[in-house]
C-alpha cells in the first residue's frame, strides 16, 4: 500500500475553524454581565435626573452648582443622601459588568477598574465632603469639609477624562472620535465651570456656572450610557 492510499480522505468542502490565540475584545455575555451593564445605564439616567429634577424654592439649575443641592443646610440635601448612594453602587456595579465583560481588552479592565474604586470613593468619602451654602462661605464659616470637597471634585474630573480616554480606545473609530469629542467638551465647559467658582465663595453673581457644570456632566452620562450599550452589543469575541 502506496502513502497516497493511506492519507485520509479529505473533502475539499471541510474547513478548519482556527482559534484565535489571544482573544482582544468581550466574549458572549452572561445574564449576569448583562444585568451589570444595564446599571451604567441606569446610573446615568438617576443622576441625570438628580440635577436636572431636584431643587428647592429659589434654586436656579442655571447660576448654581450641583453641589448647592448637597450643600450643608440645603433643603434638599436629605434626598441626595439617599440617592448618592444608589448612584454610587450602580457605578462599581457597573464597573464590575465591565471587568467582566472586557476578557483580554486591557483598556476595558483599566474602565472596569476605575469605575469600581470611583463608586466606592463616592459612597465613602462624598457624604463628609458636603460644600457650606454661599452664605456661610462669604462669612467665614468653610470648615475641612468644603476643602474635601473641592479635592474631590478635581478627582472626579480626573477620573471622568482618564476613563473617556482609555475607553476610547476599546472599540472602533467611531467610538474613538466621540469619546475625543466628548473629551473636547469636558475641557471647554469645565473650564467655564472653573472660570465662575472663585465667585461662589464670595457670594457673588454666577449666571451661568450651574449650566456649564451640568454640560460636562451629561457629558460624561452619556459617554458611560453608550458605553455600556456597545458593551451590551457585543455578542461574540472580536479578534
Amino acid at each position: 500500500m502506496n502513502a497516497a492510499a493511506r492519507a485520509p480522505d479529505v473533502s475539499p468542502s471541510v474547513r478548519v475553524n482556527e482559534v484565535p490565540e489571544d482573544r482582544a475584545g468581550p466574549t458572549r455575555l452572561t445574564t449576569t454581565q448583562r444585568v451589570l451593564l444595564i446599571c451604567g445605564i441606569l446610573s446615568s439616567l438617576l443622576y441625570g435626573a438628580m440635577i436636572t429634577l431636584i431643587r428647592y424654592e429659589g434654586y436656579n439649575p442655571v447660576s448654581q452648582t450641583v453641589s448647592e443641592l448637597s450643600a450643608i443646610g440645603a433643603p434638599t440635601r436629605p434626598l441626595w443622601m439617599v440617592l448618592g448612594p444608589v448612584y454610587s453602587a450602580l457605578v462599581v456595579a457597573f464597573g464590575v459588568g465591565i471587568w467582566m465583560s472586557a476578557n483580554r481588552n486591557r483598556a476595558l479592565r483599566v474602565v472596569g477598574g476605575l469605575s469600581v474604586g470611583f463608586g466606592i470613593l463616592g459612597a465613602v468619602a462624598w457624604p463628609f465632603a458636603a460644600m457650606h451654602q454661599r452664605e456661610v462661605l462669604v462669612a467665614g464659616g468653610g470648615t475641612w469639609s468644603d476643602t474635601l470637597h473641592v479635592i474631590l471634585g478635581l478627582m472626579t474630573v480626573l477620573f471622568m477624562l482618564v476613563a473617556i480616554g482609555v475607553g476610547a480606545t476599546a472599540f472602533g473609530k467611531p467610538f474613538r472620535l466621540y469619546s475625543i469629542v466628548t473629551i473636547l467638551s469636558l475641557f471647554v465647559f469645565g473650564a467655564l465651570t472653573g472660570l465662575e467658582s472663585p465667585r461662589l465663595a464670595a457670594n457673588q453673581p454666577t449666571p451661568w456656572i450651574g449650566l456649564w457644570e451640568r454640560i460636562t456632566i451629561y457629558g460624561f452620562l452619556l459617554w458611560t450610557a453608550v458605553l455600556a450599550i456597545a458593551l451590551l452589543r457585543v455578542e461574540s469575541t472580536r479578534p
